[in-house]
């Protein structure tokens, strides 16, 4: 089956379905193709920080999340394998909210405004040509042909480029391999704060979300965590008893059925990637480490940063290459800082020697840790004129 549009986004996460959404919005024809099928539990921290719902605001989703009932957040503890903590104050209330929920919301406002959702449909490849592209799908026997003039990326990280025709990440090989692992827990009650545990080879984070559960997710050294066991649940339990403090937590705490999942090799992009052939938002533009909880933030920004471009070029008012040129600037521009201050404070949290002594600093000078930890936030959203014309 062959199908004409202007745009394709591939993968329909966060950044993807909300890059679909403002296009369609302006009357673009515009697909938007995942191989996985939805609603699914991702491996997410599903916490949405006060810089995420500025960018939600612009994008002209916050009714639609506020309509899933996030939960709120105020506070930030982390707790570490001695049992010391840090209690930091969030500036504005944060929002707990499941991927579950979240990814199907967001396909039903793209949808709405006019975008083509397919599902379960896998990218066999991109061709590039005179009059734009083609992107070949498949699902079962069925092959799909997409003509477009424009191809946006929105795969993730861990996307095999290879399966689409392109090169994958070429420096992958040189960093940390990590695995992450989520579950939900029933049972587990918990005051407006979500909670980051410290351990030997990793950390995991606990979130209220809408329905009450907590998510529990966790960024662990993968060649150490893969020989604890081969379920999720086994993995986490390894990583559990690694802090005393997190094993009494969640000692009566119920996994939810059917709320696992994991990802792995994963690596913390160290620079921004906003440009490889095509252009890239969400995980596959910039990937922070988990633990500074701006990863949706980022997801969202850069759709709201792609978007106006993908318009003007669709419009011919903008080449490709200045397209590639305005985008790739704008990415280096908001997130290089933060980036940077994530991968440094990753590190800080892996030393022993650092947690030991972190507590007691933050108690003396408790501006430095939180002047830390807001130096990997992403700067609220100024108005984009793409936007207020929406």
């Amino acid at each position: 089956m062959k199908h004409d549009v202007d745009v394709v986004v591939l993968g329909a996460g966060i950044s993807g379905s909300c890059i679909a959404k403002a296009l369609a919005e302006k009357q673009w024809e515009t697909a938007l193709i995942d191989r996985r099928h939805f609603p699914r539990h991702k491996v997410c921290g599903e916490f949405l920080s006060p810089e995420a719902q500025s960018t939600l605001h612009a994008l002209g989703l916050t009714e639609t999340v506020v309509s899933l009932h996030p939960t709120r957040i105020e506070r930030a503890k982390l707790i570490f394998e001695q049992g010391r903590e840090i209690e930091l104050p969030i500036p504005g209330a944060a929002w707990g909210l499941s991927r579950y929920m979240m990814d199907e919301a967001l396909h039903a406002s793209a949808v709405q405004v006019g975008a083509q959702l397919h599902l379960s449909k896998t990218v066999t490849g991109i061709e590039q040509h005179g009059k734009g592209y083609t992107v070949r799908t498949k699902q079962g026997t069925d092959t799909n042909l997409f003509h477009a003039r424009a191809v946006i990326t929105a795969w993730g990280a861990n996307s095999r480029m290879a399966k689409a025709g392109q090169r994958p990440d070429a420096a992958a090989s040189c960093h940390q391999a990590y695995i992450g692992v989520k579950t939900h827990y029933a049972g587990l009650k918990m005051e407006p704060v979500i909670e980051m545990y410290f351990f030997q080879g990793g950390y995991l984070g606990l979130c209220p979300v809408e329905d009450g559960s907590v998510n529990a997710a966790a960024l662990l050294n993968r060649s150490e965590f893969m020989k604890t066991g081969k379920s999720v649940l086994s993995i986490l339990e390894a990583a559990i008893q690694r802090n005393r403090r997190l094993a009494e937590r969640l000692a009566t705490a119920v996994p939810v059925h059917d709320t696992q999942a994991a990802i792995a090799p994963v690596y913390l992009q160290r620079k921004p990637s906003p440009w490889d052939g095509l252009p890239r938002i969400g995980d596959a533009a910039a990937m922070i480490a988990p633990l500074c909880g701006d990863g949706m933030s980022m997801a969202l920004r850069s759709a709201a940063l792609c978007a106006p471009l993908a318009d003007g070029f669709l419009r011919g008012s903008i080449s490709l290459l200045e397209w590639e040129q305005s985008y790739t600037q704008a990415i280096r521009q908001e997130f290089a800082s933060p980036l940077r201050w994530g991968s440094l404070l990753q590190w800080l949290m892996s030393e022993p020697a650092v947690q030991q002594l972190l507590p007691s600093a933050a108690r003396f000078a408790p501006l430095l840790a939180n002047g830390l930890f807001r130096a990997t936030r992403l700067k609220p959203l100024e108005p984009l004129e793409f936007f207020t014309e929406c």
